[in-house]
């Protein structure tokens, strides 16, 4: 017999009793409840024993290649390591409006077997938003179901190669207990799907909704079940998309996908170096570009700084795509290694297009941005910066340096502010300043 228990949907501890407050995590509101099936103690001490499985050295194995369907959309084929792989689950998660079901949408309409199963559209709705993105998929197969029985005997049916659920927080299966999206359903809707998609070699993609603070718990369940995990990131009132992966046991999770929001959709941006750095301000104060990595993507970004006299007793920081913490210790770094007075002053960092610099080799660009707004001194626009800051004020080296240079060179800069180090190559055309600390930030590049 099963007794109720309650989850937390943000940790996942159990408890006996509900509570407004989970004892665990501190969360408000985030007990639901479930059920956990008793164990007896005949099953436990019923002497069954079992056969061992049978091994195989992995030497014996001869396929090591896993079958893949390219999607003729070329930065989600190099996130996901060359296409989706047949017989895997991939989940597909992002904020509300940011663009995942019409991410979905043009992938299924591109390949010629897809599946496109709605829990949140009427297909007539569906049909509306594809003469939208002005797409034609005349073999692209469309349903309205919330019933995972139901959706798994479509697909043995059917037997499409690729199979899109939008969303999986709509989905429920009659063998659990609890709401569609409660951490209970969610579990088994994944299991059953999982097994479908290996029985009938299908590739199926479940969308799911993420608040900013990933506080909905169905993604964060399902990222454990699943093969592969993306996440669309960015800002929808911006127009680019970043298309990260978190999880992907067929593939790296070092790249990156950028898209650009259009009329017709999510766009492939090819060149995005050349997208973020086409409308760069004229020569003022408090901007320089900046060159970091995503995956083995060089990407060039401009970095903005506005420093201004503070009309209250506490300056402040504010920071839009870059990390808050990470800015008010370079502030300090700065502030204590070079001299400069920036405890009376507001501090604003601002990463031009939308994309978060999460990477350490920003620090160098937005300390030297903040520099050059606090002492009102432009940097020349054909110049471009990279590399981690220490506490001590060191300016420590980043990798891929080579590869950093070359898209510098690439985009036309003949200027590169580095750290110091022996392996910095030398590349025609392009001067190259290495710097040790932050001290020598203000004295070279400042003080001329």
């Amino acid at each position: 017999m099963d007794h109720p228990i309650f989850i937390c949907s943000n940790c996942d501890a159990q408890f006996l009793k509900w509570s407004g407050r989970c004892l665990e995590c501190g969360k408000w509101g985030t007990l639901v409840e479930g059920v956990e099936p008793l164990k007896s103690g005949k099953q436990e001490n019923s002497g069954v024993t079992h056969a061992p499985v049978k091994t195989t050295k992995l030497s014996e194995i001869k396929n090591s290649g896993a079958a893949r369907i390219k999607t003729n959309i070329g930065e989600l084929d190099t996130v996901l390591g060359g296409g989706l792989v047949t017989g895997s689950v991939l989940l597909l998660g992002g904020e509300p409006g940011i663009g995942k079901s019409t991410l979905a949408l043009q992938l299924a309409a591109r390949l010629t077997s897809s599946l496109y199963l709605s829990g949140e559209e009427s297909v007539a709705q569906i049909k509306l938003r594809a003469e939208r993105l002005k797409l034609t998929a005349p073999t692209l197969k469309l349903a309205n179901e919330t019933n995972v029985e139901t959706i798994m005997a479509t697909i043995e049916k059917e037997k499409p190669g690729l199979v899109v659920i939008d969303s999986v927080q709509t989905i429920a299966t009659e063998a659990a207990a609890g709401e569609p999206g409660s951490m209970t359903q969610i579990r088994a809707v994944a299991a059953l799907l999982q097994g479908a998609a290996k029985k009938n070699n299908a590739a199926i993609i479940l969308i799911g909704q993420v608040t900013k603070d990933g506080a909905v718990a169905g993604p964060k369940i399902l990222e454990h079940t699943v093969d592969t995990v993306l996440y669309l990131e960015g800002d929808k009132f911006h127009q680019y998309r970043i298309l990260r992966a978190v999880k992907n046991r067929f593939g790296s999770t070092d790249e990156i996908g950028i898209f650009s929001m259009e009329e017709n959709g999510l766009v492939e941006v090819k060149n995005p170096t050349a997208v973020f750095l086409t409308e760069q301000a004229e020569k003022t104060s408090g901007s320089v570009v900046t060159c970091l990595m995503e995956g083995t993507r060089p990407l060039l970004l401009e970095i903005q700084a506005l420093v201004t006299k503070t009309n209250f007793g506490y300056p402040q920081r504010r920071a839009s795509g870059f990390d808050l913490n990470r800015l008010q210790m370079l502030i300090a770094i700065l502030a204590k290694r070079s001299g400069l007075p920036l405890d009376s002053y507001d501090v604003f960092v601002n990463v031009i297009g939308g994309i978060e610099a999460s990477e350490p080799g920003t620090d160098l660009a937005v300390l030297l941005a903040v520099a050059s707004a606090a002492k009102n001194k432009p940097l020349p626009h054909s110049l471009v910066t990279f590399g981690e800051v220490g506490l001590s004020g060191e300016v420590r080296p980043v990798g891929h340096v080579k590869r950093r240079l070359e898209e510098i060179k690439k985009m036309g800069f003949t200027y590169a502010v580095v750290p110091a180090g022996k392996d910095i190559p030398k590349i025609e055309g392009l001067k190259i300043a290495q710097l040790k600390n932050v001290r020598e930030i203000v004295e070279r590049i400042l003080e001329k």
